[in-house]
């Protein structure tokens, strides 16, 4: 599949087009709308990504000129303006979809994958021919069951010809298709790549011709056997049948399919040590394009100036608010969510109709400041997901600096904010101020005390008794050596909730915090409905970080059954499903009693106020309309572990 990023933000460009190339699409990239247009009117894509706000010719007006002359090409949206005018234009300009900046690089794919399918004459989420299975979310190959082990070209022409399994690609087409603009391959490339994909098929038992020649005309998909023969009106054969039953019967666990083994071609998401190259490669971008958002900043620092000077015009504010609008793209596309709000913030400063006062000048400097300090201290990447300002905040009292800045890296990249105070008595003025450095009025939700062996136990248990009596809701967890029984009890006594020993790894102790924030030393459970398989086959990614053990599943018709087997924390459910919907499961669920204090969360396309008040009239306890960033759904469903517990309690 061939895609068209029309996009000026190099640094989305680079990070978003490793993830495309990495789901094995072809990208063509440019920076503006007029070589959009272009672009898009000389080549054949198969979906058009636009940013909303591009030089020469904007997004919206792109949209529109392609819808205007006829084009069909899905075509998907990206901004920083999370406004709902915002999103009226786009989809009154023709746009298929609506993206926000920043975005779960998981859920776009799986957005993509969608307008992709919708577009495409064969409407199944896995693509089959007698006993060939792809499946685009996975990238995974079989052949009667056995795995295909392609290389990404190789699953590129095979996913093509299946896409389409009725038309005659030729030769130019295949090159069109498959190989990005930049690239000149001859067409005896293509007969090479068709040579080696024969081979492969042939040695798990396919027929030599199973893609076929036209002499003159180029290469099709050959009829399979009439037992496992897919008819023209989509109707599905025995063997496809039980390939596709095969594939989708495990509800519990994903990696327990009968695909065969880990393919060779598959997304850089899947594994750790893959997030981990992935983290390096953005901490590599990070490093270039961080001096050249410092650059960019100097506009809006030229902006303050000319504004304390009463010089400021409309086109110099003009270009503050689309230098701020760039940052925000920028930072948000490396997780740096306090920069991009920062941004935000001087973006609809700036675009104001009417010129920004001299008294304004303040206000200006101080944002402009801010987000240079958070540029600047932002020297890495700290994990893919980035904490944002709603979630939990760990305040960790110690003095050992190694294994603190060891417990911060890896809260981070568990979605937790934290704050260090080096002493008890600074914690203790603090908390006593509400005001902690860089969080504000930010409350601490958990603390972890790091005891040093010369700390007195008297003192020490005197302010554990004190801090609990004068805030309840605040857990504590106590990292040191209190081998002795008795020790131990006092702890717990003066309301310690977890003690941990002084050789723990941070990775560990972080742990310790996340369970205690979850309300249970167990991996919560959620259970999450949905019709959409893209959508559910990224959520145990997005969810991963948080300690979630999810379960998906796609047939509402099972939703008792499995239900009952997996005795969820937390049930998650769509709207719009078939035969069921997700507002008539809430109400069965509401009817037992043994499940009618089970927290429910709907997620779901419909924003309209009638359909949320009818989900909260049947019992549900939250509503997200989607898209959901993958942090956001988490700390939603945190605050119902934790209110259920309270409510246990």
């Amino acid at each position: 599949m061939k895609i068209l990023l029309v996009e000026d933000d190099e640094a989305l460009i680079t990070v978003l087009t490793k993830s495309l190339v990495a789901h094995n699409y072809v990208v063509d990239t440019v920076k503006d709308g007029e070589m959009g247009w272009n672009y898009g009117s000389t080549f054949e894509y198969d979906l058009m990504v636009l940013d909303i706000m591009l030089p020469k010719l904007d997004g919206i007006s792109l949209c529109q000129h392609f819808r205007a002359e006829g084009y069909t090409t899905p075509i998907l949206l990206l901004t920083s303006q999370d406004t709902s005018t915002a999103k009226v234009r786009g989809f009154d300009a023709g746009a298929d979809d609506y993206v926000v900046k920043p975005f779960d690089r998981l859920e776009l794919i799986a957005r993509i994958r969608a307008l992709l399918r919708r577009s495409s004459v064969n409407p199944f989420p896995l693509l089959t021919w007698g006993d060939l299975l792809l499946n685009p979310s996975t990238c995974e190959v079989t052949y009667d069951g056995q795995p295909l082990c392609l290389t990404a070209k190789e699953y590129r022409l095979l996913e093509l010809l299946l896409w389409d399994s009725q038309h005659v690609f030729s030769t130019g087409e295949i090159l069109d298709r498959l190989w990005s603009s930049e690239e000149f391959p001859a067409e005896a490339t293509v007969r090479s790549h068709i040579r080696r994909l024969r081979h492969k098929l042939v040695a798990v038992g396919a027929s030599p011709d199973f893609i076929a020649t036209m002499p003159g005309r180029g290469y099709y998909l050959k009829a399979p056997n009439q037992e496992a023969k897919i008819q023209g009106n989509g109707e599905l054969g025995t063997c496809t049948e039980r390939m596709l039953k095969q594939a989708s019967k495990s509800v519990f666990d994903r990696s327990s399919r009968s695909m065969g083994n880990t393919p060779c071609v598959s997304s850089t998401e899947r594994h750790p040590e893959q997030q981990a190259k992935y983290l390096a490669f953005l901490n590599e971008t990070w490093a270039v394009s961080r001096p050249k958002s410092l650059e960019q900043l100097t506009v809006l620092s030229q902006t303050v100036k000319d504004l304390q000077a009463d010089s400021l015009d409309h086109q110099l504010q003009a270009h503050a608010q689309q230098t701020a609008h760039k940052l925000a793209g920028t930072l948000g596309t490396f997780g740096l969510i306090k920069g991009m709000q920062l941004a935000r913030q001087l973006e609809n400063l700036l675009e104001s109709h009417k010129l920004l006062q001299p008294q304004q000048a303040v206000l200006l400097e101080t944002l402009v400041n801010a987000l240079k300090r958070e540029i600047q201290d932002n020297t890495l990447i700290p994990g893919l997901q980035s904490p944002s300002e709603h979630s939990p905040l760990l305040l960790i009292v110690g003095q050992d600096s190694h294994f603190t800045q060891s417990l911060v890296t890896v809260a981070s990249n568990r979605g937790i904010n934290t704050a260090i105070a080096p002493t008890i008595e600074m914690a203790r003025t603090w908390l006593n101020s509400r005001l902690i450095p860089e969080y504000g009025s930010q409350f601490p939700q958990a603390m972890l005390l790091l005891l040093a062996p010369q700390t007195q136990a008297t003192n020490f248990l005197e302010y554990l008794q004190n801090l609990t009596q004068s805030y309840t809701d605040l857990p504590i967890l106590v990292v040191g050596d209190r081998s002795d029984f008795i020790n131990r009890l006092e702890i717990v006594r003066r309301g310690g909730k977890i003690l941990l020993e002084p050789s723990i790894a941070p990775e560990d102790a972080i742990a310790a915090v996340t369970q205690l924030l979850s309300g249970s030393v167990l991996e919560p459970k959620v259970m999450i409905v949905d019709d959409d398989r893209d959508w559910l086959h990224t959520l145990p990614s997005l969810l991963n970080p948080w300690g979630f053990k999810v379960t998906t599943l796609a047939e509402p018709q099972q939703f008792w059954t499995v239900l009952q087997a997996v005795i969820p924390d937390v049930l998650v459910l769509d709207v719009n499903m078939p035969q069921i919907n997700g507002l008539e499961l809430c109400q069965v669920l509401r009817s037992d009693v043994c499940w009618r204090r089970l927290p429910v969360l709907f997620v779901s396309a419909l924003t309209d106020a009638t359909t949320q008040n009818q989900a909260f009239t049947l019992g549900a306890d939250d509503y997200l309309c989607k898209p959901v960033m993958g942090i956001d759904l988490a700390n939603r469903i945190r605050n119902r572990l934790q209110r259920a517990r309270t409510w246990a309690s």
